[in-house]
């Protein structure tokens, strides 16, 4: 039995590119870093400058537009001038807005760097996404996009748990800590990784920076591929609030505590570290529209629990669900994604593709606050789970659109090709 799954783990080293499994090894130190800070984060704005939600809500609005702005830079930069550099640059512009973020002394101090930060702090994200896209062939992505976020999770694991700790001593160290460990990926990505852009064929002509950045038109002409992110931003509002409201919700109505809903969410994490590579083997070479839909349902399932359970040992069941209609979606949109992408617009189409994230965590805290601080608080979980079956009724209407997308290209291809 051992020597069974033994085999089964060199097996699947075997299946994907060394340069791959560098990839995942430095996202797991990084990511280790960031799960010490982000769950604690209205945790902390709440606690230290005695703000409400519906405020903290108004602040991840500033981050999260600012970070789109940063996201279409690092896109269109990825694109044309590769994602090492733009990682590497990333990774330095964030450890030091995070100490400069852990000095802040007032709220409007805080504010106004957010606006600044998130800029920068989101520049590498297309870089890390169209990085994996160049590594794995398409029919190994959602597998590799699967042992990434195993890798995710695994930091996550460590980190809620470590930030814990070190929040009960000082917020100030989650700051700092965070910003040490960036500067360490930056070493590790420096020396271990190669630049993965592919090579410009010799005949194709030398684009313009102004060129790269309006390539980002043919982005938003394609319709599909925006019908696509609707339907992931409408699941990403509901998404959010699990690591932005349901803390503060949490202590706020059941005095639950900051190490408790940090427990939560290392459940979370270590549920997909133990099945997640397992789940994706499953429905990888299933329709991916299905099963985007069959995990935002059961999304909408486990968010609208918050609304009427009250025990902890029901707010556990509730993230069990959430967390299997997570490994069931992510990888897959992740991997759709990256088939919606041309070869040589893989940068431009995930800075667009992060507009699905960047959104939802750019209005919902708000939202969700004025909900939360107002008399009914437990309507924010209800409005998540229906926005989660509107979601999931929209991918279940997609894949026809994806087909008919595919059947015009076919058509194409067909056309072009000399008689």
């Amino acid at each position: 039995m051992l020597q069974t799954q033994i085999e089964k783990v060199i097996g699947t080293f075997n299946e994907y590119p060394r340069t791959f499994w560098k990839v995942v090894f430095i996202t797991f130190i990084d990511r280790v870093g960031g799960a010490l800070i982000f769950p604690f984060f209205a945790l902390y704005l709440t606690s230290k400058f005695n703000v409400g939600m519906a405020d903290v809500g108004i602040l991840f609005a500033t981050f999260s537009l600012s970070g789109l702005a940063g996201n279409a830079i690092g896109g269109a930069l990825t694109d044309r001038f590769g994602r090492k550099k733009i990682i590497i640059f990333g990774l330095i512009t964030s450890s030091f807005s995070l100490v400069a973020m852990g000095f802040a002394a007032s709220f409007q101090t805080f504010f106004v760097l957010a606006l600044f930060i998130g800029i920068l702090a989101d520049v590498a994200g297309p870089a890390r996404e169209a990085m994996i896209a160049d590594i794995l062939p398409e029919e190994k992505r959602a597998g590799g996009y699967g042992i990434l976020r195993v890798a995710f999770n695994l930091s996550v694991t460590i980190g809620p748990a470590i930030g814990g700790l070190l929040a009960g001593v000082s917020y100030l160290l989650l700051f700092t800590s965070d910003a040490v460990i960036s500067l360490l990926t930056v070493v590790l990505v420096a020396t271990l990784l190669p630049e993965t852009k592919p090579q410009r064929h010799a005949d194709a002509p030398q684009e313009t920076v102004a060129k790269t950045f309006a390539g980002y038109g043919k982005v938003f002409r394609d319709l599909t591929f925006m019908l696509f992110l609707g339907f992931v931003l409408l699941q990403v509002l509901a998404y959010m609030n699990m690591n932005t409201t349901l803390g503060v919700y949490l202590r706020d109505q059941f005095g639950t505590s900051a190490s408790r809903y940090g427990l939560l969410l290392s459940i979370n994490a270590a549920m997909v570290v133990l099945f997640q590579f397992s789940i994706t083997r499953r429905v990888e070479k299933l329709s991916p529209t299905l099963m985007l839909a069959l995990g935002t349902f059961l999304y909408a399932v486990g968010f609208s629990m918050y609304g009427y359970v009250s025990s902890y040992i029901m707010f556990i069941v509730a993230m069990v669900i959430i967390t299997i209609g997570e490994m069931i979606t992510a990888p897959v949109q992740q991997a759709l994604t990256a088939k919606f992408a041309p070869e040589e617009m893989r940068g431009r189409y995930m800075a667009v593709a992060g507009l699905a994230w960047g959104i939802p965590f750019m209005i919902g805290p708000y939202l969700a606050g004025l909900i939360i601080d107002g008399p009914r608080p437990e309507r924010l979980w209800y409005i998540a789970g229906f926005i989660g079956l509107l979601s999931a009724l929209g991918f279940l209407n997609l894949g026809r659109a994806i087909a008919y997308r595919h059947k015009e290209q076919s058509s194409s291809q067909v056309m072009s090709e000399p008689v």
